[in-house]
């Protein structure tokens, strides 16, 4: 959503914009806000229209469209409002698109098919996920859960812990490293999904793969990434009811790695978003460089 700058506001100095509002100005920013509005609905309806096709490569186009818009959106806090607005319609809801098309379960689209062969209706087969589809589901979930806290209630409405921790056990590298990131933002500030992902052993599954030194480095120092996240960010809200992570830490990855993990998941409180980063990744590198020495 990279818009050109309104024609009707081309009279509008620096100058005159910083006096009192005037008949004009309340008009050019009544006509900026219903055109912003009519931006963002105009690229959700074409994204989620693509995002419920039946072949994939529609669907892939679609998710690239939402997940481009969703960045876009992220640049001001009067477009993550418009879109937090949107949210709350149903025919632009994103989430429950996700989990009835390119996160649907196998067995379920399966299913799915089967019941349109036997009915009298036209039959549509729909063409499976691919790797990079799913991945890019994700991404896209990850997003709207970061931008729209009431996102994180729809995905729970879908089962979302259970169908990720899913994907993380039978998928391939590039979708679980984009999973690991949706599941932190699915449990920021939400009790009912914390609550499922330790019903799913969460942290379990999380430590057999950082554990297996056959992993691909990159998704085990993701895994790490995680686990910091996990106890620095989710554990540390005050909603949080993830209250048996500490030891699950412990008897899983050993005392001396979990101490390592609780005192590196303390960082950044005081550093820039850029620098947060660059220390999440330094410490998550000796998490792994402890497990691979003990």
């Amino acid at each position: 959503m990279y818009l050109k700058k309104p024609f009707w506001s081309e009279g509008l100095n620096s100058e005159s914009q910083t006096q009192s509002p005037s008949a004009v100005g309340e008009l050019v920013n009544s006509l900026d806000d219903q055109r912003l509005y009519r931006e963002v609905t105009l690229a959700l309806r074409t994204g989620l229209r693509d995002a419920r096709a039946e072949f994939s490569f529609l669907r892939d186009r679609g998710l690239r469209s939402i997940l481009k818009f969703l960045r876009s959106v992220a640049g001001s806090d009067s477009t993550i409002n418009l879109f937090c607005h949107s949210q709350s319609i149903p025919e632009l809801q994103v989430v429950p698109v996700l989990f009835q098309h390119s996160l649907k379960e196998p067995e379920d689209q399966r299913v799915a098919n089967l019941d349109h062969i036997f009915s009298v209706e036209p039959m549509k087969i729909t063409s499976p996920s691919t790797d990079d589809e799913i991945a890019l589901a994700l991404r896209v979930l990850e997003g709207c859960c970061l931008l729209h806290t009431e996102s994180t209630v729809l995905a729970h409405n879908y089962k979302a812990i259970q169908v990720l921790m899913n994907i993380l056990s039978t998928r391939g590298v590039l979708e679980q490293g984009a999973c690991l990131d949706a599941l932190i933002s699915l449990m920021l500030d939400s009790s009912a999904n914390q609550l499922d992902f330790e019903a799913c052993n969460g942290v379990e599954e999380v430590a057999v793969l950082i554990r297996d030194k056959q992993v691909d480095e990159n998704l085990r120092l993701k895994c790490g990434e995680f686990l910091l996240l996990l106890i620095g960010h989710v554990n540390g809200r005050e909603r949080s009811t993830v209250a048996t992570i500490h030891d699950d830490i412990r008897r899983l990855l050993g005392e001396k790695s979990a101490s390592l993990i609780w005192a590196a998941s303390q960082f950044g409180s005081t550093l820039d978003p850029e620098q947060r980063l660059t220390a999440l990744h330094i410490q998550a590198r000796r998490v792994l460089e402890s497990l691979d020495f003990y």
